[in-house]
């Protein structure tokens, strides 16, 4: 295999996660390159140029290149990217005529509608890893344009290829969207046991300035879809009035400044204010210390293609009490690893959280079950279907769009 251009229009694999809209998906574009570059694939990570000092091309690691695409204004809002799509695909284009790539690996549905231009201009096979779906995140409460919609079909229709995190994406993109079952790829993320690990929770405490309170750890971007209220409302009605819940992770997208907001105002009206630590977006790999000072990781999402977090926290040896949506399904194993709450009363997640914290040796358990669990993921194993899933398609017919 030689080359693949990885399109990833709206979120680099160089920003920090929790800030703005970089979150799973920048993890996954930055981890996969660098699997696929030690796997011997030349990879060139393609993202809107997204700040004024950028460089123009950034090495990364040895085979892996970051190249940012001047395309509108470097602070353009999410909800402005929809029209600089085909400023995006016309940069990327020149750089493709002077560097030729062997196949495109979009990520996210701006960077595939990108990509399936490109498609047809270069004579190219297109992969796609959706990482979220419009109709699913309707189904479950928040609006997408039907643009976006229409634009996924549309792509949809056309990829030579189609990721799926998990078998519950796989079916969501057969029955909402009519994909060809047998173009559809399972390749899940991984993660990375250099940092996300077992380790010992007095010393990650203590790393992190905590006293010993029984802690519930919420990560992720403060928006509607990833559920802190819900946090914040669950651990008021814990049994266990000293636990406390550690929040990491900034405002995201058009309504992530109202539910900080929103939150900040749980937090108060439930006089939770001395019980609660809000902490700044990390440094990934910094993430696995919060994991370990942890009993409980909470991930009440109102969707979740994959959950990246509740991997890394079971990597971490962390039960999750998550709600049952999406790939979280397929991550946690209820009552084994951990618990899925069917939706989205705070009650519900607090009396599995009450569980979890007045019986440690069960908790216990939980996280070894849950680190035995994640040994099956990993970032190289993902590189290495990818890699054969590249090679293959160099020998297939192109799919025609239909």
């Amino acid at each position: 295999m030689g080359s693949v251009a990885v399109i990833s229009l709206h979120t680099s694999p160089l920003a920090l996660p929790g800030v703005g809209d970089s979150g799973g998906m920048n993890v996954y574009v930055r981890e996969l390159a660098g699997a696929l570059g030690q796997a011997g694939v030349d990879v060139r990570v393609y993202t809107r140029r997204w700040a004024e000092d950028l460089p123009e091309r950034v090495a990364v690691e040895p085979g892996v290149e970051v190249v940012h695409i001047p395309a509108g204004p470097v602070d353009a809002t999410k909800e402005q990217l929809p029209g600089l799509v085909d400023e995006f695909a016309d940069g990327v284009a020149r750089d493709l005529a002077d560097r030729p790539a062997d196949v495109l690996h979009a990520n996210y549905w701006l960077s595939a509608v990108a990509a399936h231009s490109l498609k047809h201009r270069l004579e190219l096979p297109l992969v796609s890893t959706f990482h979220t779906l419009a109709r699913v995140k309707a189904d479950a409460g928040d609006l997408e344009p039907g643009s976006r919609v229409r634009a996924e079909t549309t792509v949809i229709g056309c990829c030579d290829a189609i990721c799926a995190s998990n078998t519950v994406e796989a079916g969501q993109l057969v029955e909402l969207y009519g994909a060809d079952p047998t173009r559809i790829e399972i390749v899940p993320p991984g993660v990375d046991r250099a940092f996300f690990s077992p380790g010992d929770r007095a010393g990650a405490r203590a790393a992190l300035g905590l006293d010993d309170r029984p802690t519930v750890l919420f990560v992720g971007r403060i928006q509607p879809l990833k559920g802190p209220v819900v946090a914040v409302e669950a651990l008021a009605r814990l049994r266990d009035t000293r636990a406390r819940l550690v929040v990491v992770g900034g405002p995201s997208g058009p309504e992530g400044t109202a539910e900080w907001e929103r939150t900040q105002s749980a937090v108060h009206d439930l006089g939770l204010a001395d019980r609660t630590n809000f902490v700044d977006p990390q440094p990934h790999h910094v993430l696995s210390t919060y994991y370990r000072a942890a009993d409980v990781v909470i991930v009440p999402s109102r969707s979740e293609s994959f959950g990246l977090v509740a991997l890394e926290a079971a990597a971490c040896g962390i039960p999750v009490v998550g709600a049952a949506v999406g790939g979280l399904r397929t991550l946690v194993e209820h009552g084994h690893t951990g618990f899925l709450v069917e939706g989205r009363d705070p009650a519900d997640f607090a009396a599995r959280i009450d569980e979890l914290i007045a019986q440690p040796g069960r908790a216990a358990a939980m996280g070894r079950a849950a680190a035995e669990l994640s040994s099956g993921f990993s970032w190289s194993t993902t590189a290495g279907r990818l890699r054969r899933l590249y090679a293959d398609l160099g020998a297939r017919r192109p799919v025609v769009c239909r």
